[in-house]
């Protein structure tokens, strides 16, 4: 065995972004992620511990999502330049987190965004203590969100309804939050997920 591979993980794990966790909400569309963020946002607004992070996207703004809308070039520009501490593209639409969330996370501070899950693996590599928080509910209510919302077209429906994202691992989520339910009982369950990340040693998953 090589002696060095202890100190190789131990100065790995000190490269990671810390000491402050960082919520990455997922979830299939339609399951009430921008809901539950908005009621916990609400519900903590004033406290210093907890950062809600608004995602940039490259579409324009509607009603159904509060994200700050870019054009394809200012994101592509963005990126270049690292203004984007994590980034992603599902559907055509390029979505982006601010790299201020990592200062954030060095003063100890939870940030949570809603992400996508095919950033968890980069996510995981970069930051020290990185939570999957797993929104979701039965696809009859989402279709039925997604309808009413209205922001999709039918084809666009069908593809969200059913996607699936390659390279994640189920293992990777530390908490499941059921929001099938009346919105209040899903923020109330979504707000006890926050304060018990938040809490003095708690660990995310290894997975």
């Amino acid at each position: 065995m090589d002696a060095g591979l202890p100190d190789a993980k131990a100065h790995c794990l000190a490269d990671r972004i810390g000491p402050g966790a960082l919520v990455m909400v997922v979830g299939p569309s339609g399951a009430g992620k921008d809901a539950l963020i908005a009621g916990a946002r609400a519900a903590f607004k004033g406290d210093d511990g907890f950062v809600f992070v608004d995602r940039h996207v490259s579409r324009p703004a509607h009603p159904s999502e509060v994200h700050v809308s870019v054009s394809a070039a200012a994101f592509a520009d963005a990126t270049a330049r690292r203004k984007y501490a994590l980034n992603w593209t599902a559907h055509g639409i390029n979505y982006g987190i601010p790299a201020t969330i990592n200062d954030h996370i060095r003063s100890g501070r939870t940030v949570v965004f809603n992400a996508s899950r095919a950033i968890v693996a980069e996510a995981r590599r970069g930051y020290a203590q990185p939570w999957v928080v797993l929104i979701d509910c039965p696809v009859e209510i989402r279709a039925a969100r997604m309808v009413l919302r209205g922001r999709e077209e039918p084809l666009e429906l069908r593809q969200r309804l059913t996607r699936t994202v390659d390279g994640f691992d189920e293992a990777w989520v530390g908490v499941r939050v059921d929001n099938s339910c009346a919105l209040e009982i899903g923020i109330a369950r979504f707000i006890a997920a926050l304060r018990d990340i938040a809490a003095p040693g708690l660990l995310p998953p290894k997975g």
